[in-house]
């Protein structure tokens, strides 16, 4: 019997540029809190950075773009996305459900031959 690999997911989400570093900060601590809150497991952040938008969203021409990797479920995902909704630090986000990352494969170790 093969046990099935949790649900990994990937979410992507705006933040206001208008936000200072330091606010920025508080605000990804927040949400990667809120994610483990709801059931989120191994979470990554990744801070991508200001960036310019492909068309203005809510009157901004720019926008930090913060991605989270983790396992979860379905719940953790409408949990964690209605948190976003109801942030005005967030002025976007989108949730894709992805293959987990595979472990990399252990390397043995090669005998070496020497010469005599």
């Amino acid at each position: 019997m093969t046990v099935a690999p949790k649900p990994f997911y990937e979410t992507m989400y705006i933040l206001r540029p208008d936000l200072g570093d330091e606010l920025t900060q508080q605000a990804i601590e927040k949400f990667k809190t809120t994610l483990s809150e709801v059931g989120g497991e191994e979470i990554q952040v990744l801070n991508r950075r200001r960036r310019r938008l492909a068309y203005p969203i809510q009157k901004f021409s720019d926008g930090i773009y913060v991605q989270l990797n983790y396992y979860g479920n379905s719940r953790t995902v409408a949990a964690f996305e209605r948190a976003m909704r109801l942030s005005e630090e967030v002025i976007r986000f989108l949730t894709i459900a992805q293959t987990p990352p595979q472990p990399a494969p252990a390397v043995e170790p090669t005998a070496v031959a020497t010469p005599e």
